[in-house]
């Protein structure tokens, strides 16, 4: 129940002391010069303790966005963050609204910053709707976690914002000619595991982060495979090895260090990932490709399993996604598989028609 108790000031002026009192809560308390305001107060706080509001939004007058960004990435599965780049925009974050407590940003504080990042430019190019989606799911999931896991908000300010339209999803892969001349690129780079990676990478469509973290106790040379415990869905995948890729990995095991269990660690330390990048620009650039990155190696893998008569359920499962959605951008390379698929079933049905 709610009291409220008249006060005189030193100069004999009235003010109101409010107090909201429930079993099993904390006493709130509030100062306020007039009566009718005091009243209200008490009022809506009542109500907000009743229906389990009032202390998510005292939660989120206590906490900045850097505080709420610190947690979640102290607890987050750092090859997931690694990989889909969510550090990065959670840093980018950080620093247009990190300072704002959380009770004060709002959808509009938001809205700024996605129209911020849309008339940017990135490398000399716009920055796409697609890349400015990520940023904003990224945040996103902080904030669903704060809300869910932590009770510090009430609900999340991104839940309302109009997205940008993504792009279709890239389908960028070498054709034979660029492969061959990476792969000869990669075998003359000084960095003598470059070939390796890439050869496996290619394989498998692992991404970077899954491949540069693996162990030796998650593969299998003998039977040709390998087990990803860490995975940016969270689910552990079998990854088939054969092949010129297993061939290397057998090769690779024979001068493997016994300093780390990593695959591919580090040359300073070898607790740590290897790092290709720049002997992986210098290869790119001498091999005369443009426009391909790293992770343009795991769309190779889906586009040549897709021209070779894979399924889409075949490419989710060797690339490891939940659902087809995100493999129908390479269903036009398979056409041939389909045009197989339907002729077989008009022979079968209709084979006997006149």
């Amino acid at each position: 129940m709610a009291t409220i108790t008249k006060r005189l000031t030193a100069e004999n002026k009235p003010y109101y002391t409010a107090q909201v009192r429930l079993k099993g809560y904390p006493a709130q308390t509030a100062t306020f010069n007039r009566l009718t305001d005091a009243k209200k107060w008490a009022q809506d706080t009542e109500s907000a303790i009743r229906e389990g509001r009032h202390f998510k939004t005292a939660e989120a007058k206590k906490h900045t966005v850097d505080e709420m960004i610190d947690r979640y990435l102290s607890g987050a599965n750092l090859n997931k963050v690694q990989d889909d780049h969510t550090g990065l925009h959670l840093r980018r974050w950080k620093e247009e609204i990190g300072y704002m407590l959380l009770a004060d940003v709002t959808a509009d504080t938001l809205t700024l910053v996605k129209e911020k990042l849309l008339n940017e430019e990135f490398r000399g190019k716009p920055r796409s709707p697609t890349t400015v989606l990520r940023y904003m799911a990224s945040l996103s999931t902080v904030f669903t976690t704060a809300v869910r896991d932590w009770a510090w908000l009430e609900d999340s300010p991104m839940k309302n914002i109009k997205k940008p339209k993504a792009a279709r999803g890239r389908v960028r892969f070498l054709d034979d000619g660029e492969r061959g001349r990476l792969l000869i690129a990669c075998k003359a780079s000084r960095n003598k595991l470059l070939y390796t990676c890439v050869i496996l990478a290619m394989s498998t469509g692992m991404r970077q982060a899954e491949l540069f973290n693996l162990k030796w106790s998650d593969v299998d040379l003998k039977d040709g495979f390998l087990i990803l415990h860490e995975t940016k869905n969270g689910d552990r995948r079998r990854v088939p090895l054969a092949g010129h890729c297993l061939e290397l990995l057998r090769e690779h095991a024979k001068v493997r260090r016994l300093d780390t269990q990593l695959l591919f660690p580090g040359i300073k330390n070898p607790l740590n990932p290897i790092d290709l990048q720049q002997p992986w620009e210098t290869a790119r650039k001498h091999a005369g490709i443009t426009d391909f990155t790293w992770h343009d190696l795991r769309h190779c893998t889906a586009s040549y399993l897709a021209m070779n008569g894979a399924s889409m359920a075949d490419i989710a499962a060797v690339l490891g996604h939940k659902t087809l959605q995100m493999v129908k951008r390479y269903a036009h390379l398979s056409d041939g598989h389909v045009s197989n698929v339907v002729a077989s079933m008009n022979a079968k049905i209709f084979g006997g028609a006149q």
